[in-house]
């Protein structure tokens, strides 16, 4: 971003700058996600807890109602009246920096949030996939190797000058778009030909909280939600894999917490490729209230919670941001202005008159749309 364009930026990440959207996010609930949190004595990169912080203190300031998940759900529901610009606050996958960095500064500033946990990752059955493809990539000592992933082969150049994470981000992309089996076979093809051993449990900076961390975080005003056991991407796994990771997930959190939330999180919760129909019937089948997913630039309101059966099941959340000034545009309004003004450009360019002009043939073309007579 150049300065020229920076500047406008930043004067709305400030909370004055930011009040002239306030008007775009009634009836509108933001759902924030968010992942690592840097804690640089376990080599753990991720979000500042800084900015955290800042964002938390803004919020308040600026007297954003911060509400727990399940509150915000209840005015989705009708059970309670829906509260505009409401922000919620969510974490995905369990790791021990959710637990150590970010639940903390939750506590000290009196902010709920909601950990959706993968219980086999916490159970110590299993490390995430993701993590294992980034730790291949972080460790091989190979410069050039090739991988089989579903019948194409990939050939990885570690000397093309690109970050060794970019390459562990395109190949994780390309296993979320396979068969939940080719997936896994694909990571060990990975290890084999880059030649890394894989540990048997996460290295320290993949570790994951543990159920007692988890108890701790609920004492901390934290709640838990479940995110499957394995975390497959559901679509790309069986029907019986499908219901047995919601299934077992959900029994394990019940009997591991003591107050876990009926919302589900689908692993990577891109809508329309990553779950589906038959995932909801197993939520609805379950008692679940709802679900989330990871639709960028959308946000929770009672008229898309109530827009169909499945609705319910699909409320979507918003990334937190790499940086504070995104972080106030997704909950000012200032992304929802930037989307309205998108599509009433698109709209006039679809419906704009054609401007006459002379025929192939010589002839003069009629301009489309309204007469301008101008007697009219």
């Amino acid at each position: 971003m150049s300065n020229a364009t920076r500047w406008p930026s930043d004067l709305r990440a400030e909370p004055w700058g930011a009040r002239p959207f306030t008007p775009m996010m009634y009836g509108h609930a933001t759902i924030l996600v968010m992942h690592r949190f840097a804690d640089p004595d376990r080599g753990i990169t991720g979000l500042d807890p800084r900015a955290l912080r800042r964002a938390l203190q803004f919020l308040r300031s600026e007297r954003y109602p911060i509400v727990s998940l399940e509150r915000l759900f209840q005015g989705l529901t009708g059970e309670a009246p829906p509260i505009d610009r409401a922000v919620a606050f969510t974490m995905d996958d369990g790791t021990i920096d959710q637990a150590t960095v970010a639940a903390p500064i939750f506590e000290e500033l009196d902010c709920p949030a909601t950990i959706f946990v993968v219980t086999g990752y916490l159970d110590g059955a299993l490390w995430c996939w993701w993590h294992r493809v980034e730790y291949v990539f972080e460790t091989t000592r190979h410069r050039e190797f090739s991988v089989m992933v579903a019948g194409l082969r990939h050939i990885i150049r570690l000397n093309d000058g690109a970050p060794r994470a970019q390459h562990a981000r395109r190949f994780v992309d390309r296993c979320t778009r396979v068969p939940e089996i080719e997936k896994l076979r694909a990571i060990e093809r990975l290890a084999a030909a880059a030649e890394v051993e894989l540990p048997a449990r996460p290295p320290a900076r993949y570790a994951p909280m543990s159920w007692d961390d988890v108890r701790a975080c609920e004492a901390r005003g934290i709640t838990f939600g479940p995110h499957t056991v394995t975390h497959p991407v559901l679509s790309r796994a069986s029907e019986e894999q499908s219901k047995h990771e919601i299934h077992e997930s959900w029994a394990r959190l019940r009997a591991e917490a003591r107050r876990p939330v009926p919302i589900f999180c689908y692993p990577n919760g891109h809508v329309g490729t990553d779950f589906g129909p038959r995932e909801c019937a197993t939520l609805r089948r379950l008692g679940f209230v709802g679900a989330v997913t990871s639709s960028p630039g959308d946000y929770a309101t009672v008229g898309g919670f109530r827009s169909s059966p499945d609705a319910p099941f699909s409320v979507p959340r918003i990334d937190f941001g790499e940086d504070h000034r995104s972080f106030v545009r997704s909950v000012s309004g200032g992304l929802r202005t930037k989307h309205a003004l998108q599509q009433q450009l698109a709209l006039r360019r679809v419906v704009a008159p054609v401007v006459p002009g002379p025929m192939l043939d010589g002839s003069q073309d009629e301009a489309q749309g309204p007469s301008a007579s101008p007697g009219e």
